[in-house]
């Protein structure tokens, strides 16, 4: 058997460690990456989140005017606007009065 010398463990040792710190180097910089990565993707969900939270908001509000305007629209007086602007009908002893043409 023969031995190998003290000074070449130590460069084995060496290179070894060098090896070793160059992976967990690597290893460092990829997750360093995506960990970048997955933040700009947080970043942009929560901006889309408050997007839609705002367009849920919206369209609330929308839903409500509907539901208003459809409480109008069966009432009487939408009923006469309607008559009196689309069909020009008007009540019974009511004088309207138009501007002459000009020629």
């Amino acid at each position: 058997m023969s031995k190998t010398p003290a000074f070449r463990k130590k460069k084995q040792n060496k290179f070894g460690c060098f090896c070793i710190a160059i992976v967990v180097a690597m290893l460092l910089a990829v997750v360093s990456i995506d960990g970048m990565r997955l933040q700009d993707k947080y970043n942009t969900y929560l901006a889309r989140e408050e997007e839609l939270t705002r367009e849920i908001e919206s369209e609330k509000n929308r839903t409500e005017e509907l539901k208003e305007y459809e409480k109008y629209t069966k009432t009487k007086k939408f009923a006469e606007e309607i008559a009196e602007s689309k069909l020009g009908l008007v009540h019974d002893g009511e004088v309207i009065f138009k501007p002459d043409e000009e020629k």
